[in-house]
């Protein structure tokens, strides 16, 4: 589907016979100055979560400086430098596909460097892996925690470049809104949310199938299949007990959401929130975990939590997991048309090879990633997904793109079957936190550039 037919009015006839036809070499200059402007003046006096990956910069002086998006500072004379140098760094990668653009051969969008690429590779690895337990980091998330009453705008901002393993499980409450933001109700709160999901489990789970519906028995014996199939890599999901915490969960939160029910792949997310709120009981690696080490009140605990976040999860994005799951169908689309416009090249040649972005892109929203990239990253990446909050869905389609042109010109080479079993099982395995920092930098480069114009990704 052409681009300019889903246009807004917000698009002139001008522009529109721009597009149709070939662009002078002073026209594309025009026009990407200006976006570098728009970028510029929207990053004036903010810091940029990724900023070290895109400037490809050794000397990572202060990270903690690093924020979430929106968010508005004052700078000091470093800082300056700091933005100037990323500013530049913007203008070069705006300036690389406006050449890209006059001379379509060369449109690889350079923007996924390989780690192989990078010689600076083991120095940028030690310093992104340290971020979140940064110790300025740390004084940050201790001071916002301690008030009375979080701000969680604050909150938000920090928890975007990833937050520490030991505070994660409070962080993650209150940035979904489970646990109150006021410190004084909190412990009230979580105790009667937890009863609540205990009273559910005895009146629809701890129940003879004779007192269920057909339905019922029939979504049951589903999420009974599914949860032995629940992150097959990771030996700790293997665990009966694991499994059985898992079906109480899935089955719960599906008799009290009817309009969409149980739907594959929903098992999935609620294993980061598990495996963060069993952290609070279980020290070490997950592959060390038990949860027969575990006393039932702390497993309800445990499991009343997952339950809590993953339905305020979820409750963002209903119609990701409704009848023929238009959410997801919609975002796709919008997948499909920001890669277009970031690297048609790729697009085009997956167009002419018969690929339809559902047919690998509808796993990556139904599960968000988690079946893409290895599970330590998980948690991490989710850091960014709760930090988003309400945005998450659109800003999914700037992640998913980054991550789909991480391997550009590789699916340039590919024919259609190839193709098909290369995105069914990307080259991840390996992967460690400086990758993911990239894929979320450049989502986050390319949100602030083309986030003005919403219609150009419209459905």
């Amino acid at each position: 589907m052409s681009l300019r037919s889903n246009s807004s009015s917000n698009y002139s006839k001008d522009d529109d016979r721009n597009k149709d036809t070939p662009s002078s070499p002073s026209t594309l200059d025009s026009r990407f100055n200006q976006t570098l402007k728009n970028v510029q003046g929207l990053l004036k006096g903010r810091s940029f979560p990724g900023k070290v990956l895109i400037t490809q910069r050794s000397d990572l002086q202060d990270q903690s400086a690093l924020q979430s998006p929106n968010n508005d500072r004052r700078f000091s004379n470093d800082d300056t430098e700091h933005r100037d140098k990323f500013d530049r760094s913007v203008e070069d990668e705006i300036q690389n596909r406006s050449k890209a653009n006059a001379s379509p051969s060369a449109n690889k969008m350079k923007a996924s460097t390989s780690s192989t690429e990078n010689p600076s590779k083991e120095v940028q690895k030690t310093a992104i892996g340290a971020r979140s337990t940064d110790s300025a980091r740390l004084i940050k998330f201790q001071k916002e925690l301690s008030g009375t009453t979080i701000i969680l705008e604050k909150l938000r901002e920090l928890a975007w470049s990833g937050v520490p393993p030991y505070l994660r499980p409070t962080v993650w409450r209150l940035l979904l809104g489970y646990a109150p933001s006021n410190s004084d109700r909190r412990e009230g709160v979580l105790k009667r949310k937890r009863q609540e999901y205990l009273d559910c489990v005895a009146q629809y789970y701890d129940i003879p199938d004779i007192e269920r519906t057909d339905e019922e028995i029939s979504m049951l014996r589903q999420i009974t299949v599914d949860c032995p199939r629940t992150v097959p890599d990771v030996s700790f999901f293997q665990q009966a007990e694991v499994q059985k915490s898992l079906e109480r969960i899935l089955y719960t939160w599906a008799i009290r959401h009817p309009a969409s029910g149980y739907v594959q792949g929903i098992n999935d997310l609620a294993t980061p929130f598990l495996v963060v709120f069993l952290s609070e009981y279980l020290s070490g690696s997950i592959d060390t975990w038990s949860m027969a080490d575990l006393s039932p009140e702390k497993i309800s605990k445990v499991e009343a939590d997952c339950y809590g976040c993953l339905s305020k999860l979820l409750d963002g994005m209903q119609d990701h997991y409704t009848f023929a799951q238009p959410g997801i169908q919609r975002l796709v689309f919008k997948l499909k048309e920001l890669v277009r416009r970031i690297d048609e090249p790729v697009l085009t040649h997956m167009e002419e090879q018969g690929l339809e972005f559902l047919q690998f892109a509808f796993r990556w929203f139904n599960c968000l990633l988690i079946r893409e990239i290895p599970f330590h990253l998980i948690t991490r990446l989710w850091d960014t997904y709760l930090a988003e909050g309400d945005a998450l869905p659109d800003f999914l389609v700037y992640i998913f793109a980054s991550f789909l042109l991480t391997w550009s010109e590789k699916l340039q080479e590919l024919e259609f079957q190839d193709m098909v079993m290369f995105l069914q099982h990307l080259p991840t395995q390996n992967w460690n936190d400086m990758d993911l920092e990239m894929v979320l930098s450049r989502a986050y480069m390319w949100h602030t550039m083309f986030n003005k114009s919403p219609s150009h990704l419209a459905g």
